[in-house]
């Protein structure tokens, strides 16, 4: 079933589409614990459904029920193994938050838990999101039991690890198409990063904050909150503390990313000046808490603002002198390859951009399924030759046109 526009189905034709081939009406009433009568009905908007009946068919189609009601639209290519592990990243965010997990007596140590939290960030840059959502439960839920329990010093790491953990949960909620998750795991994030007192973490957090802003369409925000972080830990480039440089310079980039999005260049290029100063002080690569700055980000986040403005051949120049250390993480390399690829597209290298896409398609296969770079530009290839497209789809198993 090709879904053109979410929220224009009615709500039976809604739950027939998440139910899919795989889940009979009667595995979806058992499923959910109602009657086939009355899964039936819903699915032929026979009747209105309750509140406990809209929830319950929810929890059973791993989703929300806003997606059911129309106000969301599922991501495209979302598997069911991935809509459970988006619920179960949902609930430990909600209820870690809360304080509502009753889970055991004894959770992990501190070490145990840092452990977990570097899986979470390894697992969240290959763009392995059954694992991270699993890894992120165990973080948030035994971390955050712990850290009621702790005091001192030991409190503040825990502070600064589940406000870490919280930030991740939001950026993958993000690339998954769950807004108001990301802004909830946010809030717990900086709520915890307040507490630390940890400027240059809640400068951070800050940027996921304009990220989710630019991919809700709301450009003078995320310019204007990644400006307002920059000013609050603007460095002084001859004297500053390395973990400033990384954060200014991340901020940069989020306010240049967003000011091109929005068609400024003046701005977007000022912005992106200052990132690379902060990123030419540094001198190398640099990652804190998961997030990563200094050279290569600049230069690579350059070619994707030059592609935004429309500057195609300048992309491909800066493209041309642009290396990728074998330390990039897997998620930062292929987003910058599908702006590559864009890029190539709109100066007619059709063989060079399909190329690219097979690349990033089969480099990250799951991560891919949830970008929208893809579909456009499959839909500019397929102009020249639908064949190819349909190869290429077929080649990194996601189809990119219908």
């Amino acid at each position: 079933m090709i879904v053109s526009n979410w929220a224009d189905l009615t709500t039976g034709k809604r739950i027939k589409h998440l139910r899919g081939s795989d889940l009979t009406q009667q595995g979806l009433a058992e499923a959910s614990g109602l009657s086939l009568a009355l899964v039936q009905k819903a699915e032929q908007d026979r009747g209105e459904l309750s509140v406990g009946s809209l929830l319950k068919l929810a929890h059973a189609l791993h989703t929300d029920v806003s997606v059911i009601l129309g106000q969301q639209a599922p991501r495209r290519g979302m598997s069911g193994e991935t809509r459970a592990a988006v619920r179960r990243l949902s609930d430990a965010v909600h209820d870690s938050a809360l304080g509502a997990w009753e889970g055991i007596d004894d959770p992990s140590t501190f070490r145990e838990l840092s452990a977990a939290y570097d899986r979470v960030v390894a697992s969240y840059w290959r763009g392995e999101y059954e694992e991270f959502c699993e890894l992120v439960a165990k973080v948030l839920l035994e971390g955050s039991l712990r850290y009621g329990q702790a005091g001192g010093y030991e409190r503040e790491r825990l502070g600064s690890l589940l406000a870490g953990t919280y930030q991740f949960a939001s950026s993958a909620s993000v690339l998954l198409g769950q807004r108001d998750l990301a802004l909830s795991a946010l809030t717990s994030a900086r709520h915890l990063a307040e507490n630390s007192g940890d400027d240059v973490l809640s400068a951070l957090l800050d940027s996921t904050l304009s990220w989710i802003y630019l991919r809700s369409a709301r450009l003078p925000g995320a310019v204007a909150v990644a400006e307002r972080a920059a000013l609050r830990i603007e460095p002084s480039f001859s004297r500053a503390p390395r973990p400033r440089l990384l954060a200014y310079g991340r901020l940069m980039i989020s306010a240049a990313v967003a000011a091109s999005r929005g068609g400024n260049a003046t701005s977007a290029d000022d912005y992106l000046s200052q990132a690379h100063a902060a990123a030419a002080r540094l001198g190398s690569d640099e990652s804190l808490y998961g997030t990563h700055f200094g050279p290569t980000a600049a230069n690579t986040e350059a070619v994707g603002i030059a592609v935004a403005l429309g500057n195609h051949g300048k992309a491909l120049r800066l493209a041309a002198h642009t290396e990728l250390p074998q330390s990039m993480p897997k998620l930062a390399r292929n987003r910058y390859k599908l702006d590559v690829a864009l890029a190539q597209c709109a100066v007619g290298l059709h063989d060079q951009a399909g190329d690219t896409l097979i690349e990033v398609g089969l480099d990250a296969p799951e991560w891919v399924r949830h970008q929208a770079l893809p579909g456009v530009i499959g839909k500019r290839l397929a102009k020249v030759s639908t064949a190819r497209v349909r190869r290429i789809g077929e080649v990194i198993g996601m189809p990119l046109i219908t």
